[in-house]
């Protein structure tokens, strides 16, 4: 009889990072975004552990950024992606969350209204307020009146709610009034955003002609 081997039980391994980085981490590759006002405790551990979770990153080519007087922790393309064989826009985070032409019109215009409110108001205050009534002129300009009250509605509430995916405005409430929320001003590079405007402007002019 042969005498069977015994395996002796492989001790268990200390995680190697910490549940809260972790979480935080997790929320951040899921959401792109952590705010104070939403999540103030995985806000705090991503403060606080900076470090760690810009080294866990990086190996994407994503890094952190803080943005404290927003209070905001947000996932950015990391400094130096960029190069003669590829660009930002490559990267497959900005790939997979690239904003439609008519998305990016309304963060063009949503953008607008929440500088203007922290002109107003302060860097780093509440968010804005806007209704959809103050926002409906302004999309239709641009994109052109669709005919019906119903229809523009509906269009402007499909934008808003695929905007709510990307975390830049909150859910429409009862008053038909909804929150923009701090990271918009992180979204995109103002001239950008401006040259997109302008671009609009003149597809308006020409096909008022």
């Amino acid at each position: 009889m042969t005498e069977e081997a015994i395996v002796e039980p492989r001790a268990e391994q200390a995680p190697l990072t910490d549940q809260p980085i972790k979480t935080a981490v997790q929320e951040l590759l899921k959401y792109g975004v952590l705010e104070a006002e939403q999540k103030p405790n995985l806000y705090r551990t991503a403060l606080s552990a900076y470090d760690r979770i810009d080294a866990i990153l990086e190996p994407l080519d994503l890094a952190l950024r803080i943005d404290d007087v927003r209070g905001l922790c947000f996932v950015a393309i990391a400094e130096g992606y960029s190069d003669n064989e590829r660009d930002e826009w490559s990267h497959p985070l900005v790939r997979r969350q690239r904003l439609t032409l008519e998305q990016s019109l309304l963060v063009v215009i949503l953008r607008r209204l929440y500088v203007a409110h922290e002109m107003e108001a302060g860097v780093g205050t509440a968010h804005a307020l806007v209704s959809l009534d103050e926002l409906m002129p302004e999309l239709n300009q641009f994109l052109g009146d669709k005919g019906s009250d119903s229809q523009n509605d509906k269009r402007l509430r499909q934008l808003l709610e695929q905007l709510r995916g990307h975390g830049l405005v909150s859910e429409i409430d009862k008053n038909e009034q909804l929150s923009i929320r701090p990271l918009i001003v992180h979204i995109a590079n103002p001239e950008n955003l401006q040259a997109l405007l302008g671009a609009f402007r003149e597809r308006t002019v020409v096909s008022e002609d």
